[in-house]
Order: C-alpha cells, then structure tokens, then sequence
C-alpha cells in the first residue's frame, strides 16, 4: 500500500504526491520523525545537465581567449533570496571594481519590474576571481538600480553600506556560519533512503565516513573554489542532521561580510549545479525530530576586542534584548516568518517570542563563548538568524542596535 507524501512546488498551484513504499514502517517514520518541507521544489529525480561529458566541456575551455576577459554579473532577484547571473566580455582585465562597466537586464523576468518598464542596472559592487573559468575572469556581484535609479527593493546592501561607513571607526568584525542542506532535483535531501529516513541524528555533526558524511564532495570543492575566488571562508564543516553542512566566512570587516557571504553561496549553487544536486538554504526543509539551518553571526567592534571589552558586549546585548521583534524581522526575508518555523526552542534554537542570553548556551539567543567570558574580551554569537537571511540586513541591524544606539521597533531613516 502506498502512502502520498506532498510537496507543494513554489513555481506551481498544485501539489505533486510522491508515493512512500514501505506500508506501515515508512508511515511510522514519517509520524515520528517528520516528513518533507512543502518549500522544498518538485523536479525531475536527475539533473541532465551533471551528464553532460565535462571532457568534451574542458577541450573548450581549455582554448586560449586571447586578451578578452569574461565577467559573470551576478545580482539578488526579487525573491531577496535568489541569485542571478549573465556574461559579459571585457576588453582587458579589470584592476579595481571603477574599471567595471554598468550593464541592465530584464528585470520583468526576475520579479522586479513589470514588462513595460523592465530595465534594471547593475551597479558593480564587488569583484572576485572567477573558479569556474579562472584568471583572468572575473565575477562581479552587483547592485540593482530601478530605471529612476533608485535602490530595487531587494538591494539592501545600498543601506547597509550607508550605515557601515558611519562606524567606520569602530572597525566592526562579522563571521557568518551558513548552514545549508543538499538535495537531489527531486527535493529529497540527498543520500536519504528513497522511501525512509537515516538513522536519528548524533552520528553525523562533524561525521566521518560513508554512512555519516553526506556530499562531501560537494563541500571540498566549494572551499576550493571559494578560496581561489577570494572569498574570506574559513572553515567548514558536516552538521547535525545528514546532508546538512555548514561553511564559514570571516572575520569580514563591514560591507564585505555580505558581499563576500553572497558570493560564497553563487559559487555553491554553481558547484551544487555541477554535481547535480540542488543546495538549499530553507530554514527548516525537514520537519519534525531534525534540526534546522541557520546562520549564526558573530559580531564584535574595536571596544569589545580590547581589555574589559565584555562590559561593552553585555550593553550590547541589553540593547538587543529590547529590540528583539525588529531583528526578528530583519533575520528572515519574509519578516520572521520562516524563522517560526526553526525557532521553536529545541534542537538548538531559541524561542522565536523570547529574547535570552548566556555564556555557551546553543540554546539562547545570543551566546557568549566560555572563551570571551573567561578573557573578559572578544566577541559574541547571535544565533537568531535564518539560512536564507540576506547579511546585509542581518549586520546593519547589529551596527544600528549595537553601535549607533538605535531604540524602538523601527529603524532610523538617517536621510532625514
């Protein structure tokens, strides 16, 4: 007997049922350890395009290109959470971000325009070597300006650069810990059995072996590349849950921990596009007995980093912790209501509707390292944000709080 197990497809009105064999056993198990997230996509069960000959590939891109360079445009769609991308071809290689040109695309076709009025700039913003073509290719991470040239409304790194360089001086540091699932183009988490689960979680966090680190193929090779691309990653790791990993970036200094956090997840989505399988960044892609994905964010400034800094970390923390429901809104793209469904205080969370802090507790929502508590110096750990969360939000919220003093469930509009 066959029991269907839903997944409701983002780009669909409908539902697909995919049948779970296995009569009572694989109901059992769905009962008792959860079943797929309804945000997870319905694809085809194989990418076509990971069985195309990469040899065949290679013996062109192999060619000599003479002096021209190839610069990938990438910007964030309308979604706040999506990337996109297109090519470009310079005549020479770009030294600095001033020699980059301006380009446009359609923004009808990304969810930020309507076809009437569809142009879109890309403003370059930041630029990185590029691991897939190599030197002297270039990636170019944009922001998006509306045909009036003003900010699209998913460009918040306008913002967030505006409010860093108002605290340029007290040098504020970021380390950002992505946690993302990998998935095969038919939306299960990859490596899990067809019909069933793995075995509960506690062998996995930082597994070694076949039957305990899934994908890490997948994980070396984004490293790699992220290295040679010059992003500021610094670790990485296999998580709680099978098929889920973590990777880190910083210490990153102001506006580069967004703009180098959003270049590492396009290089994993253009590895995970190789491999084929699918990275996901859903907050909680499996329900029940599992745990989710975040991003915890490790914030400190000059003030903290010296002696007696922890006095200056707890002022922090008070001033967040009145001030909790306006980061909930800024830690997720849909205004904490994807966090809802992570922060339910288990499986190391906090509770979304309370704010709470303590030196090595996972399960607060701001922990202070048993390190920093004992140096009385350093750094702390806002566990609050969700995988998907857009960093640019995520620290201008922390500087605003934190180091301009901001109060109130709004933030302060310093054009005025």
């Amino acid at each position: 007997m066959e029991s269907p197990c839903c997944i409701l497809s983002p780009q669909a009105d409908h539902v697909v049922r995919q049948p779970i064999r296995g009569g009572g056993n694989a109901r059992s198990a769905i009962k008792q350890r959860g079943t797929v997230s309804e945000d997870l996509v319905k694809k085809m069960a194989t990418s076509t395009s990971s069985k195309l000959s990469k040899a065949v590939k290679q013996h062109y891109m192999d060619l000599p290109q003479g002096d021209k360079v190839q610069a990938m445009y990438i910007w964030i769609d309308g979604s706040g959470e999506g990337l996109r991308c297109k090519t470009r071809t310079l005549d020479s290689e770009p030294k600095t971000i001033e020699e980059l040109p301006e380009w446009n695309f359609d923004g009808s076709s990304t969810y930020q325009s309507e076809g009437s009025n569809s142009d879109m700039f890309l403003i370059p913003a930041a630029m990185f070597r590029d691991p897939f073509r190599r030197d002297p290719n270039k990636l170019v991470l944009c922001e998006v300006l509306k045909y009036n040239r003003k900010p699209a409304e998913t460009n918040l790194r306008n913002t967030c650069k505006q409010i860093m360089s108002m605290v340029d001086n007290n040098h504020p540091w970021f380390g950002m810990e992505q946690e993302y699932t990998l998935l095969g183009t038919d939306g299960h988490p990859f490596g899990w059995p067809s019909n069933g689960f793995p075995g509960p979680q506690g062998p996995y966090y930082c597994g070694v072996g076949a039957d305990k680190a899934y994908g890490r193929d997948v994980v070396e090779a984004h490293y790699r590349a992220c290295l040679y691309a010059g992003v500021d990653i610094c670790g990485t790791n296999a998580e709680v849950m099978p098929a889920q990993w973590e990777f880190q970036v910083g210490p990153t200094e102001g506006i580069n921990m967004g703009d180098h956090l959003w270049v590492a997840r396009f290089i994993l989505h253009r590895v995970c596009e190789d491999f084929g399988v699918v990275v996901s960044f859903d907050p909680k892609p499996i329900t029940g007995n599992w745990n989710g994905a975040g991003c915890h964010t490790n914030f400190s400034t000059k003030e903290m980093r010296e002696d007696g800094g922890l006095k200056i970390i707890e002022e922090s923390i008070d001033r967040l912790a009145k001030r909790h429901q306006y980061h909930i809104r800024a830690y997720d793209p849909k205004g904490g209501l994807d966090n809802a469904r992570r922060l339910t205080g288990r499986h190391e969370t906090s509770s979304i509707d309370e704010f709470s802090a303590g030196v090595a507790n996972r399960g607060a929502s701001i922990r202070i390292p048993r390190a920093v508590g004992q140096d009385k110096k350093g750094y702390f750990e806002d566990r609050r944000p969700s995988a998907n969360c857009d960093p640019y939000i995520v620290t201008e919220a922390l500087v605003r709080t934190c180091l301009l003093k901001e109060e109130g469930e709004e933030p302060r509009d310093y054009r005025k």
